[in-house]
C-alpha cells in the first residue's frame, strides 16, 4: 500500500492509501476518488516529501520503550506490594469497601474486583477506591 497526499480542485488537502500508483491513476480517471471535505472528484496528487528513515528517530523510540518498561516494572511492584500487604476479597470488593466505610467491618487494606458500575457507585458514595491497570500477564 502507498499513501498519497492529494488535493482537490477547491484546495482541500487529504491523504489516501492505494495499492499502487497505477491504482490511484485508474481510480482518479474513473472519478472514484473524492475529496472527503467537499465531495469533488477533481483530485490530483500533491507534492510529498519522501519518507526517509532517520537515525535520530530511534532515540525517542528507545526512550519510549524505556519509559514503558519502567512504568510496567512500577505497576508490577505495586501489585506485588498490594498482594503481600492487603487482603484479596475478590468479587466482594465493593461490598467489603462499603462495610468498612460505614463502620460495619474492621478497616484494613483490601483489593479485589469490581464492575465499572460498582466502581462508579463507590465513587459517588465518597468511598475511596483506586483501579489498578490490567497487566499483560493478566490475559494469560
Amino acid at each position: 500500500m502507498i499513501r498519497f497526499a492529494l488535493t482537490c480542485d477547491r484546495g482541500h488537502d487529504f491523504d489516501a492509501w492505494f495499492a499502487s500508483g497505477d491504482a490511484f491513476e485508474d481510480q482518479a480517471q474513473a472519478r472514484s476518488v473524492v475529496c472527503p471535505c467537499c465531495g469533488s472528484a477533481a483530485v490530483r496528487k500533491a507534492p510529498m516529501a519522501p519518507a526517509v528513515k532517520r537515525r535520530r528517530a530511534e532515540a525517542p523510540l528507545k526512550r519510549e520503550v524505556s519509559k514503558r518498561k519502567k512504568t510496567y516494572a512500577f505497576l508490577k511492584d505495586l501489585r506485588a506490594h498490594l498482594q503481600a500487604n492487603a487482603e484479596d476479597v475478590g468479587p466482594a470488593f465493593a461490598e467489603e469497601a462499603r462495610k468498612m466505610h460505614y463502620g460495619e467491618a474492621e478497616t484494613r487494606s483490601i483489593y479485589g474486583e469490581a464492575s465499572l458500575e460498582e466502581a462508579r457507585s463507590l465513587q459517588e458514595e465518597g468511598i475511596p477506591a483506586v483501579p489498578l491497570p490490567v497487566l499483560p500477564e493478566d490475559h494469560n
